[in-house]
């Protein structure tokens, strides 16, 4: 018969060895600068942040002229910055016209019109 150590021990542990415990809060999300909602964040922050959801991001260019990155989609919503044409944005989500994601895992984090972003050559 096992003892309890030995059960907590292998439920603990993962195929290859991974190991996760429960070591007290999370930190605190950097809100406009982590790539992280309460329903999904980016494969990037998988093992620091929980969520329901992780994305691998799915890059898409810039295009000329530029696009502004919104605060929540929709066009009453308080615009953070402006993305340059050719930058990089890393798409996590799509809700309606909008893309959901991020420049990088630093941020910065908002929406961006679909119709602003084009598939990388």
């Amino acid at each position: 018969m096992q003892d309890m150590g030995e059960i907590e021990s292998e439920r603990d542990t993962l195929k290859g060895g991974v190991t996760f415990a429960l070591s007290g809060p999370e930190p605190k999300a950097e809100p406009g600068r982590t790539p992280l909602r309460g329903d999904l964040a980016h494969i990037g922050l998988a093992g620091k942040f929980f969520v329901p959801h992780y994305a691998v991001p799915q890059p898409r260019a810039v295009m000329p002229g530029g696009a502004p990155l919104m605060s929540a989609p929709g066009e009453g919503a308080e615009e953070l910055c402006t993305l340059i044409e050719g930058d990089s944005f890393e798409v996590l989500d799509i809700v309606g016209t909008w893309a959901w994601g991020c420049l990088s895992l630093e941020g910065p984090v908002g929406y961006v019109k679909l119709d602003r972003l084009e598939a990388l050559a």
